[in-house]
């Protein structure tokens, strides 16, 4: 009895010696550039791994607790997509700050747009794509085309004073084929797509950016078909931070940002955003001021339990000069063809999200929305020239407005099973959006002789006044398992049901559309997937999905157009793969696919200059699109980013002069062949803090009438980035930068268009030189 006694005794005396000698080491991973938390970093001591008792990882705040000896004086720090570091323990034994900078060769890290939670790029089966806060401080971006354009298969066609078309998958159009989202919520409801609406959304607000490529229905719902592209906000800061810089360009845009963020306590709080104008531009009439502000607060209740309240207001007013034909074009007389066209956008949205975690396992979250915007034109693509015989009689216009309401929620629940490795999500969402719009006849004064349009006569006559009722409701589920180690399997669906009750103002002979009428589009949307580990850092994807896109009401109610619609489908096969290689200084990244469209709905140019939209019979839409990122020396990195693609109309004709032409066959109007971006950053490790970039952009031919008879040669497009920051491990310091873009002046058009009267352009800017300076405070941690 004394003998186990004593045993019982030693081995307690043992263990309070082993627990004497350990401390808990606290600290917090943050993300160099942005300061911002990093949840899910591991942090471990030299020699260890994940799973030990000297292993874990940030919390939801980026904090950590590590149970460590006392005399520890280093821990590593690593995460996916970021430089693995060997941080030093502060000597007082105080909480550890660890700000992480990004891998020089990107792996796309984590992302959350492929199912709304965070998960490894590398397990999901689609074509997505990660703008890292690191390329968009590097950038110095003025419009979000200059960090899209970056992104293989996509081009987003700047159209001046942010204004914009896009290209995912699908040729250069305004068609409602993309869906674009802010923090996982759609910006605009269903049926009031705008092909402008990203300047609507803080461009200074703006963490990081995911673009899904391909049809995304199965999780986001209606027009998630060329891609979805999420802008995912800033947070909140653990420390405080504060920011400001101006910068401008020679052709009279100035731009101010600002932004403050910090955490007391449980509740952390960011504001930030920017106030540009535009003045006396190389092009004629193109003056604008854009005021945009994002307020952010976030409140931790407990661990487990969060939150989130986000506000975002967006002002636009500007001039529309519209586009060139050929002489001006080439002669590069950039005169504006009016003097009143213009737009006007006011849009704010507020969300409110609660987050849960019942367990590891299992989480909840809800978030309640509201949206309003209120956009009002009179539009230079609505100028159209009467002609009899083809000799000119007469011009008209319109001025309208479109505004709405939006009132819904998402919620979504996600739960983690040892069966399998599997993973179930499942969500609701409702959309409850009353809209109204209306629209004015103008009788617009030209100038024949000078092709110039002198003025407009309000008629007050009414094209269009009516208003419409939009419901969303929409249930969808995902299920992912993991059968082997290596093979992961996804499956979704998705079912909306989508209303429009319209109820007409105008009546009788004042309108050709009926006094009320209700429009119901019910859809299922299924999606398939698979990855395959092939081991560490490569791996193969494919998937199968679905999307569709109920016609827009601005082309089911307008007077304007004659042409019934009916919604669009469409069927995607992609497949692709990653692979790193030579120690992970060479990433590449791939995919090619196949989509067809049903009763796909175009913009086609009419006779008069002004366009409607008409469904395509059928269509076909086949690509590779590839990014290659090459980091040699960590002072250098190359990236190359490519789409070859061709689209093509299978079953398709029109009417033209009254006779029926069957374009059947031809490629599709507006589509390049080849688009890639390519561009080497130097960070000379002998100048720390000084960045040196040359991007190259290359569109390339496509033909510009649906009779494939004409054609756009395309261009190529240099542009030259400067940067430097002063070096301070506390103080992120005063930055300074210098960019110009089309380094070599090139004379291009950001899109061109044909018709039977001739080929319109949409200038592209000359070389432009812009200058910034800022300065950036992050406060150090407190020990």
């Amino acid at each position: 009895m004394k003998s186990v006694l004593l045993t019982a005794g030693l081995a307690v005396a043992s263990l309070s010696s082993v627990c004497a000698q350990q401390a808990s080491l606290r600290g917090t991973i943050l993300d160099a550039q942005t300061q911002q938390a990093l949840p899910g970093v591991t942090v471990r001591l030299p020699g260890t791994s994940l799973g030990t008792s000297l292993g874990t990882t940030t919390d939801a705040s980026g904090r950590f607790v590590l149970a460590a000896p006392t005399a520890t004086r280093d821990v590593i720090v690593s995460f996916v997509g970021y430089t693995t570091q060997q941080a030093r323990v502060p000597a007082s034994g105080g909480p550890l700050t660890v700000r992480l900078e990004g891998a020089p060769v990107d792996l796309q890290g984590v992302v959350v747009s492929a199912s709304r939670e965070q998960e490894k790029r590398t397990e999901s089966p689609v074509a997505i794509s990660q703008i890292s806060p690191q390329l968009i401080a590097d950038t110095k971006a003025t419009a979000p085309y200059q960090l899209l354009n970056k992104v293989a298969g996509v081009y987003m066609v700047n159209l001046g004073n942010e204004q914009h078309m896009m290209a995912i998958r699908q040729p250069i159009s305004t068609n409602a084929v993309y869906l674009y989202l802010e923090d996982g919520l759609p910006i605009r409801p269903i049926g009031i797509f705008n092909h402008n609406a990203l300047y609507e959304i803080n461009q200074a607000g703006v963490r990081s950016i995911e673009v899904v490529k391909g049809p995304a229905s199965s999780l986001y719902g209606s027009n998630a078909i060329g891609g979805a592209i999420n802008f995912l906000t800033q947070r909140p800061t653990p420390l405080p931070t504060a920011g400001v810089s101006v910068q401008g360009d020679g052709f009279g845009y100035r731009r101010v940002d600002a932004s403050a963020s910090g955490t007391v306590g449980k509740l952390g709080l960011y504001a930030g955003g920017y106030s540009a104008r535009q003045r006396n531009s190389w092009q004629d009439y193109t003056d604008f001021d854009k005021q945009s502000w994002t307020l952010r607060a976030d409140y931790t209740f407990n661990p487990k339990t969060r939150l989130i309240g986000t506000g975002t207001y967006n002002y636009l007013n500007t001039q529309t000069p519209g586009t060139l034909d050929s002489a001006h074009f080439y002669s590069r007389r950039y005169q504006s063809n009016n003097r009143f066209t213009n737009r006007v956008v006011t849009a704010v949205r507020g969300s409110l999200r609660l987050e849960h975690e019942w367990s590891p396992s299992q989480q909840t979250a809800f978030t309640g929305f509201y949206r309003y915007n209120s956009t009002g034109q009179l539009p230079s693509y609505y100028i159209a020239d009467v002609r009899v015989n083809g000799v000119y009689q007469s011009s008209n216009g319109q001025v309208n407005n479109q505004s709405f309401n939006s009132y819904g929620a998402l919620a979504q629940h996600r739960a983690d099973f040892s069966w399998l490795n599997s993973r179930l999500i499942v969500g609701g969402y409702f959309d409850y959006s009353p809209s109204t719009y209306f629209a004015r006849y103008l009788a617009i004064q030209k100038d024949v002789a000078n092709n110039f349009y002198t003025g407009y006569t309000d008629t007050g006559r009414l094209l269009d006044d009516y208003k419409i009722d939009l419901y969303n409701t929409a249930a969808y589920a995902q299920y992912e398992v993991q059968p082997t180690e290596n093979l992961r399997i996804v499956g979704g669906l998705r079912y909306d049901r989508v209303q429009y009750n319209f109820s007409n103002n105008l009546s009788g002979t004042q309108t050709t559309k009926k006094a009320a009428q209700k429009n119901t589009y019910n859809i299922v949307a299924p999606k398939l997937g698979l990855t395959y580990a092939l081991g560490a850092n490569r791996g193969l994807y494919a998937n199968f999905s679905t999307g569709f896109q109920p016609p827009e009401t601005g082309s089911l109610y307008s007077s304007r157009q004659q042409i019934e619609l009916k919604q669009a489908n469409f069927t995607n096969y992609e497949a692709g793969g990653w692979v790193a290689l030579f120690e992970r200084k060479v990433y590449l990244d791939f995919s090619v696919y196949q989509m067809e469209g049903r009763n796909e709905i175009v913009s086609i140019l009419q006779a008069d200059n002004t366009t409607q939209s008409e469904n395509v019979g059928s269509t076909r839409h086949r690509g590779i699109e590839y990014s290659l990122t090459y980091a040699p020396i960590s002072e250098v990195n190359f990236r190359l980013s490519g789409t070859n693609a061709r689209h093509t109309y299978l079953d398709y004709s029109e009417v033209l002069q009254g006779t029926n032409r069957d374009y059947s066959g031809n490629r599709m109007v507006n589509a390049p062949n080849w688009i890639a971006n390519a561009e080497v950053f130097y960070k000379p490790r002998f100048v720390p803090g000084a960045r040196l970039g040359l991007e190259w952009q290359r569109i390339g031919s496509y033909f510009t009438n649906t009779a494939n008879t004409q054609t756009y040669a395309g261009y190529n497009l240099l542009n030259l980035r400067l940067g430097y920051r002063l070096p301070q491990p506390a103080v992120r310091g005063l930055e300074v930068w210098a960019n110009v873009v089309n380094l070599g002046n090139e004379l291009y058009a950001s899109t061109v268009t044909a018709n039977q009267y001739g080929t319109t352009y949409q200038a592209a800017a000359p070389r432009t030189y812009t200058l910034g300076v800022g300065y950036t405070f992050a406060a150090k941690a407190r020990e």
